[in-house]
């Protein structure tokens, strides 16, 4: 992406090399990082999150929920519940994403690197970098906890190596549509609101907590084919070795389309933007 300077003799296009934007893109990265580190209000949030909801659905609900998973104890609920766990702390990452390009944008910094010859796509790019590797981070944190709490898993190395594989396409899909809603909505108090979804509501019109059997038809059909279904019964089949089935090839789908989406849609706003 070629990024347009304004000169005393008029304005200049810098066409940066290869090698240059994926240099500036590092730099973004580390940039990311480092407000990471120093405002952790976002982060802890992150975190705690999926963290909370383990403990609570596992021991103030899970020996009631465990009915719902085929009248098993509540050990056996936890072995369900961690896979939509796993996939709600993915979906958490799209708040502080959406928030933080919100807040890049409206308060100016985007707009001085306009100025700068240094290649504009690795704004985005350094953006949603750094907030896969926090998101993934924040994912390990959460299987850590789960097996603190008696979580076990059969998977082969392969399998979990195909289960991370899995984490990784939802978080890069997930946060290229955080990266286009933050340049959409400006304001960061809206951004929270729209990321909402992501973080909270789809988590649990799905088979996170339940099976999708023991809901209503009309909420079932939606809950079957919506993303994070396919996601956590991909994964939940992958860590436990349950049937996998249609869920395998729609997960995959599901994350090359979402990944397409929020890049193509995100590039577009970011030039959009750079014409006004």
């Amino acid at each position: 992406m070629s990024t347009v300077t304004t000169t005393p003799t008029g304005p200049r296009t810098y066409n940066p090399a290869p090698t240059s934007a994926a240099w500036n893109s590092l730099t973004m990265v580390r940039r990311n990082l480092r407000h990471a580190r120093r405002y952790p209000a976002m982060t802890i949030s992150l975190v705690s999150m999926p963290i909370a909801m383990l403990l609570l659905f596992n021991y103030v609900f899970g020996g009631a929920m465990s009915a719902g998973v085929g009248g098993g104890s509540s050990g056996d609920y936890l072995q369900y519940l961690v896979p939509g766990i796993l996939l709600m702390a993915v979906g958490a990452g799209v708040l502080p994403t959406t928030v933080g390009v919100s807040v890049d944008m409206t308060e100016g910094i985007v707009a001085r690197f306009r100025t700068m010859p240094i290649s504009g796509s690795s704004v985005l790019t350094g953006r949603a970098v750094g907030a896969v590797v926090q998101t993934l981070l924040s994912i390990v944190l959460v299987i850590g906890v789960a097996f603190l709490a008696g979580f076990r898993s059969g998977a082969r190395p392969l399998e979990w190596v195909a289960a991370a594989g899995l984490l990784t396409l939802m978080c890069t899909a997930l946060t290229w549509l955080a990266v286009a809603l933050g340049q959409l909505v400006r304001a960061p108090e809206a951004a929270s609101s729209v990321a909402l979804p992501f973080s909270f509501l789809l988590p649990f019109l799905s088979s996170a907590f339940v099976p999708s059997d023991s809901m209503p038809d009309w909420l079932r059909h939606f809950a079957e084919w919506q993303p994070y279904t396919a996601f956590i019964e991909t994964l939940r089949g992958l860590l436990l070795g349950s049937e996998i089935g249609k869920f395998g090839p729609l997960a995959v789908g599901w994350g090359i389309a979402i990944t397409l989406l929020g890049f193509l849609w995100s590039r577009s706003l970011f030039r959009r933007e750079a014409t006004r």
